[in-house]
């Protein structure tokens, strides 16, 4: 990651939160430079497991509170969820397990699914607004990957993953992205597959999803596929 211009990149962007998914390691692995990084706090909930899954946060704000997981010992322990309270709403930076190839974890991840959404009716029937930030793992509709007759049965496509997609949209909430860009083309993964980047053959696979009350903040949300420190591309959310 840091080899790779992330310190560049946060520096010229300056972002009052980052949220970063799959990082793989734990703080202490993480030279002091980008563990301590100036105006910056980070946050970090790594797996129990080295070297797999993990996510972390970057904050200029001092989040009022801070919670590692959602309480499901089978999916806190992998390190998927940490939670940020600031003044106007929780952000929840979450890595979605991938269902993988031989679909051998669709099922922890479909109930992976499921717990997110309960967790997040729950907050905002407890008067909160929430910004799912993250890795999802899913491509929702076929203008979110390049080639999705190919991909039917193949993770991140899935039918039962798609579903679940369109479930949370029907609770109201909001993919942010497609409030400012409907058409396809726009995506945030791609295969290190010599030219497969270059020819945009991609999946959106990274998304901000919001409660519905909390919408008319929403003043943009944007990709930046020419930032190219790792197989996925930045996603940008601005809130008024």
């Amino acid at each position: 990651m840091h080899q790779k211009g992330f310190l560049d990149w946060l520096r010229k962007e300056k972002p009052d939160v980052v949220c970063l998914q799959e990082v793989k390691a734990n703080p202490e692995q993480v030279p002091p430079e980008v563990r301590e990084i100036e105006g910056y706090t980070s946050v970090w909930h790594p797996a129990t497991k080295r070297g797999y899954s993990g996510v972390a946060t970057y904050t200029r704000i001092a989040p009022s509170r801070v919670q590692l997981g959602t309480g499901r010992t089978e999916f806190d322990s992998e390190g998927r969820v940490l939670e940020t309270e600031f003044p106007n709403f929780v952000l929840l930076n979450a890595y979605f397990p991938n269902s993988q190839r031989d679909h051998a974890r669709l099922s922890y991840k479909l109930d992976f699914c499921e717990s997110m959404l309960e967790y997040m009716n729950k907050l905002r029937a407890s008067g909160k607004n929430v910004v799912l930030c993250g890795d999802f793992n899913i491509a929702h509709q076929a203008i979110d990957l390049k080639n999705p007759k190919q991909n039917e049965k193949n993770a991140g496509y899935l039918p039962e993953e798609r579903a679940w997609f369109g479930k949370l949209v029907g609770h109201g909430y909001v993919d942010a992205f497609r409030m400012f860009q409907p058409e396809g083309g726009h995506y945030t993964w791609w295969s290190y597959r010599p030219t497969i980047r270059e020819r945009n053959i991609g999946w959106r696979l990274d998304y901000f999803v919001c409660n519905p009350e909390l919408r008319q903040q929403i003043a943009s949300c944007d990709h930046q596929p020419m930032v190219k420190g790792s197989d996925h591309c930045p996603v940008l959310l601005t809130l008024h």
